[in-house]
């Protein structure tokens, strides 16, 4: 703890880190909780600066009250907005020309933020690159200003993700169509399945989104080998010990922990989250104390087709258990006018809400278990508040994050998709009666659930965890490469 507080005192007061993140609630979230972070690493007045940008139109869902692109301040961090080429959030075209443009636009807007902050005095000392972002790394570059890669999925991923790009790429492309193939690589416990592997490593589709993402990869692979920089992992040691242990053997890594904060920490939230729809079913989860309550949500970007959600909702009711199901009011592929009559019609055992406070929701005592798409951030809040999970893994990390709440962990199930591609209500009930029933593998994952939970509260204390005595070390090892450059570059 002494030690803790001594290198608190030596964190440089006059450091600005501009942490840039993608503009989607999985990126958001976490991003904020980081710039949020650091600027309260110092004391006595000593705490560095932090300013989140995100491209405009999530700007603009951000602070709907504002004038669209006006920067501002929740007194704790600044917010100043980039463009990437397509203010209104459209993702339609994605072709190689028009993602050229987007990063062009993307580059200049937060290289005119950079210049824009050093003419106010606030000369920006660092940035934190949220995950792949080529513009960012282009503005790194361009401006001289040493950069951090912020890791936003399972260190798993991320040992997975590098040794594909580093010597084991023929041997999964070879296998990429047999999900059931076995591949032994360095930092995980047990072979890897081709199926649980990163999806973008093994999509075959062909599509220009396969392409690009699989391209955006490769080129921060590359970015790191050429340039060294420093890289937070969000997740905690106690977690993936393994995997952390052979990373660090090859990155300059600092594991920061998950960023889930409290469940009464405001948050923002892209979609209409009104106090009285919350009132509603915090009230209805509290009079559920006596019969667990099932939570169902997949996530902010994940699109259900209206079949899989009308088997979603027969194996609800079949289980018989009462529910909490999240459905966006864009959240079905092919809506029409009938497709929400779920929310007007729900079943007596059941409340279902266009969106909801995730964190509060799990951590309240009436929650019993939790089926997910296994997004990171989804995956870390269920553990950290002691749920088991029934993942149904659908794109990006969320195949290798089921593996973990499954094999690694033993948290939870991972509910089978059938030969269509659909998780049947039949498979859905069966999923939820071995994570709730009072068999021996249920009663087996809720301890190991609330064994977990308590590792992350540990890990996570804001002060004396070991999430934050790296992030502590990361910003140290900072304040040790200033005494000798005086001026920003590349580490090298």
């Amino acid at each position: 703890m002494a030690d803790d507080e001594g290198r608190r005192q030596h964190i440089h007061s006059s450091h600005h880190f501009l942490v840039v993140t993608y503009g989607a609630q999985g990126h958001v979230n976490p991003g904020r909780a980081l710039a949020r972070r650091l600027t309260q690493l110092g004391v006595d007045g000593s705490a560095a600066l932090a300013t989140l940008s995100v491209p405009v139109s999530t700007h603009r869902r951000m602070f709907p009250s504002l004038d669209e692109d006006m920067e501002t301040t929740d007194g704790v961090i600044s917010y100043a907005p980039h463009s990437d080429g397509v203010d209104d959030g459209s993702l339609d075209a994605i072709d190689a020309e028009d993602r050229a443009r987007r990063r062009r636009a993307s580059s200049e807007s937060l290289s005119a933020i950079v210049a824009r902050l050093a003419d106010r005095g606030r000369p920006v000392t660092y940035i934190v690159c949220g995950m792949v972002l080529p513009h960012v790394l282009d503005v790194a570059r361009e401006h001289g200003i040493p950069l951090a890669i912020y890791w936003i999925q399972p260190a798993t991923a991320l040992a997975v993700s590098y040794h594909y790009f580093h010597g084991y790429d023929e041997l999964i492309n070879s296998h990429a169509i047999d999900p059931a193939y076995k591949v032994c690589l360095p930092g995980l416990s047990r072979p890897l399945r081709i199926g649980n592997f990163p999806a973008f490593l093994i999509d075959r589709s062909g599509t220009e989104m396969a392409e690009a993402i699989y391209d955006m990869f490769r080129e921060f692979f590359e970015y790191i080998d050429q340039w060294r920089p420093k890289v937070l992992v969000s997740t905690f040691n106690e977690l993936e010990a393994n995997a952390l242990m052979e990373m660090k053997q090859h990155l300059d890594m600092f594991v920061i922990g998950t960023m889930v904060g409290s469940s009464t920490e405001e948050r923002i939230h892209l979609f209409k989250h009104g106090d009285a729809e919350k009132k509603r079913y915090m009230d209805w989860l509290g009079a559920q104390l006596d019969r667990p309550v099932v939570y169902v949500s997949f996530g902010s970007i994940s699109k259900l087709t209206k079949k899989q959600m009308d088997e979603i909702t027969r194996g609800l009711k079949q289980c018989g258990r009462p529910y909490l199901l999240v459905l966006r009011s864009d959240g079905l592929e092919d809506d029409d006018d009938d497709s929400h009559s779920l929310q007007n019609n729900a079943h007596i055992q059941g409340m279902v809400v266009d969106w909801c406070n995730q964190l509060e929701v799990l951590s309240h005592p009436a929650v019993g278990c939790f089926i997910s798409h296994c997004g990171w951030n989804s995956t870390i809040e269920a553990v950290a508040s002691g749920v088991p999970i029934i993942g149904v893994p659908h794109r990006f990390d969320q195949p290798t994050n089921v593996y973990l709440v499954e094999e690694e962990w033993g948290v939870g199930v991972r509910g089978e998709r059938n030969s269509d591609g659909v998780l049947t209500g039949a498979e859905l009930a069966r999923c939820i009666g071995l994570v709730m029933d009072e068999g021996k593998k249920a009663m087996a994952i809720r301890e190991r659930a609330r064994a977990l939970k308590e590792l992350a509260q540990a890990a996570g204390r804001s002060i004396g965890g070991s999430s934050e005595r790296d992030l502590l070390d990361f910003v140290m090892t900072i304040k040790a490469h200033d005494t000798v450059n005086t001026a920003p570059c590349h580490d090298q």
